[in-house]
């Protein structure tokens, strides 16, 4: 959170200001049979699943930021064996959140009510190198200057700003990318997954899936000047991953 530390007078700094630790946390059980992973899912079990993200997340309309999660494996923080999500309901709005919230503004305002998203996508389909696959609802693509190796965003057809409003779900398409991930890696990897929505402010957005496999440590670089180091370039990931057999 931004906080001014000269806020109460150039004399007198507040340079540790503290608040009281308010918000909401739940975790979500995504099936009610033993499966420790999404990809244990069916569809419709996923799609299940999913809606329940959505209802709990429309619960929580008047928090400034609901962000939704999905550990899973140790090495991506879980510390449960059944597959499930977690959502905070948070009383601001983190600040690369905002960025991406101003970054929509901005866009939306220097091209004449566009949506960033939408065109970002567009042109990926018609570039075709980092699509990864495509169904009815949403596109799976591993984005330009990827965090990490084989990081997947999947993005509704048409923007939406948020994800708890009705509308596609991206359900198929994410079981497919857990599918492609473990015919080209022999498993399917830990992996930390969000659902970025609009935030509070946010009147141009659009919603999306990022799904961050843990196959590499973060190190000196990447924790010292949050500059990520990826060792495969994104349109080689996204080769494999539409080459893969996911039956």
């Amino acid at each position: 959170m931004d906080t001014d530390p000269l806020a109460p007078g150039r004399g007198e700094p507040d340079l540790f200001p503290v608040r009281p630790a308010v918000g909401e946390h739940e975790v979500i059980v995504n099936t009610p049979r033993a499966a420790s992973s999404l990809r244990e899912l069916e569809v419709e079990e996923l799609e299940m699943a999913m809606e329940v993200w959505r209802e709990r997340m429309r619960t929580h309309a008047g928090a400034d930021c609901v962000h939704t999660i999905v550990n899973e494996g140790s090495a991506a923080g879980a510390s449960l064996p059944h597959t499930h999500a977690q959502l905070y309901a948070l009383p601001f709005v983190p600040a690369a959140i905002a960025r991406e919230r101003e970054r929509f503004t901005a866009y939306w305002e220097r091209t004449e009510g566009r949506n960033m998203l939408e065109d970002l996508l567009q042109e990926e389909v018609r570039k075709g190198e980092r699509v990864v696959s495509i169904d009815r609802e949403a596109v799976a693509i591993c984005p330009f200057a990827s965090r990490s190796p084989y990081q997947v965003q999947i993005v509704p057809r048409r923007p939406r700003a948020r994800f708890e409003d009705d509308g596609p779900l991206g359900a198929a398409l994410l079981l497919d990318v857990l599918l492609r991930l473990e015919g080209v890696l022999g498993a399917v990897p830990p992996f930390n997954l969000w659902v970025r929505t609009a935030p509070s402010g946010a009147d141009h957005f659009c919603w999306r899936i990022d799904l961050l496999p843990r196959l590499t440590h973060l190190a000196g670089l990447e924790m010292g000047t949050g500059v990520n180091l990826n060792v495969i370039a994104p349109e080689h990931a996204a080769a494999r991953l539409r080459d893969a057999i996911t039956r």
